[in-house]
């Protein structure tokens, strides 16, 4: 079964830290570029950060960057994003999408470009 599987949320203060990670399963991570997304109560689902297939450059959402740092683990076919300096509008629940591109252009952060969803991983900021 080929699916992508969300780990590593949490609660946590605003001003900490969190890893998240997403692993693959029944397929090989190497040849996708990857998306963490996130939804937060009410809002609709928006596009995080994106590390392309090809180089492993990244790109990220102008909220986040500074901040969140996405990497890749090839061997481990796992995806990672290092989210520091947590406020509370980062709650949400983080998904982790498989792009068939071989880098993160233009329209990476486009939910309708994503043909299925993991569970996802709550991420809660609060004190």
């Amino acid at each position: 079964q080929v699916q992508l599987v969300e780990s590593g949320g949490g609660l946590v203060q605003p001003g900490g830290s969190l890893r998240l990670s997403c692993a693959a399963s029944g397929f090989i991570l190497d040849y996708y570029t990857i998306v963490w997304f996130r939804q937060a109560p009410g809002k609709e689902r928006e596009g995080v950060s994106c590390i392309s297939r090809v180089d492993g450059s990244t790109s990220y959402a102008d909220s986040v960057k500074g901040r969140f740092t996405i990497s890749r683990d090839n061997a481990k076919s796992t995806v990672y994003t290092q989210m520091n300096d947590l406020k509370p509008e980062d709650t949400a629940v983080y998904y982790c999408a498989a792009l068939n591109t071989g880098r993160c252009d233009s329209r990476w952060s486009e939910v309708d470009r994503v043909g299925s969803w993991g569970q996802g991983t709550q991420v809660t900021v609060s004190s």
